[in-house]
């Protein structure tokens, strides 16, 4: 695996899947407004792939679900339950929510994929720890593609 850590915007990394760090789908995509990651995806992707993960229906904690790019470049955004029902990350969670979207990854072919920090904006993990946790996690998993993790960083 080329694992990689950059500053930056997750919508601006030149890979052919990013992860989105979602809720479990217990209320509709509709209701909610949306934050961090999420609030970027909907501005520049459009609402599509919002609908189409609130089709999945509930999402088990860690798990994930892949949806169509909308306006995006990508060839697609895998949505991760990375918060439990208080809207809070654990060390379980997130490492659960890398597995499970590297799962996807493999079964599509994806060459390369883009992770946040999942689980440390509304989900209340320290960003370091997140960090570490993550890292840990993908370099314990047999890939042969580019994996990047972004730091949000605003310009």
């Amino acid at each position: 695996m080329d694992l990689r850590v950059v500053e930056g915007d997750l919508l601006d990394q030149p890979v052919e899947a990013i992860v989105n760090a979602w809720n479990r789908n217990l209320i509709p995509w509709w209701l909610l407004l949306p934050q961090g990651v999420s609030s970027a995806i909907k501005r520049r992707a459009g609402t599509a792939p919002f609908r189409e993960v609130g089709r999945h229906g509930m999402i088990p904690l860690g798990g994930a679900v892949e949806t169509g790019a909308g306006k995006l470049p990508f060839k697609a955004i895998l949505h991760v339950a990375g918060i439990n029902l208080l809207w809070r990350s654990s060390e379980w969670s997130v490492r659960q929510s890398v597995r499970s979207a590297m799962a996807l990854v493999q079964q599509r072919g994806y060459r390369s994929v883009a992770f946040p920090l999942i689980g440390s904006g509304s989900g209340g993990g320290r960003t370091d720890r997140v960090q570490a946790w993550m890292l840990d996690e993908l370099r314990a998993i047999d890939y042969d593609g580019v994996v990047i993790v972004v730091r949000y960083k605003t310009t």
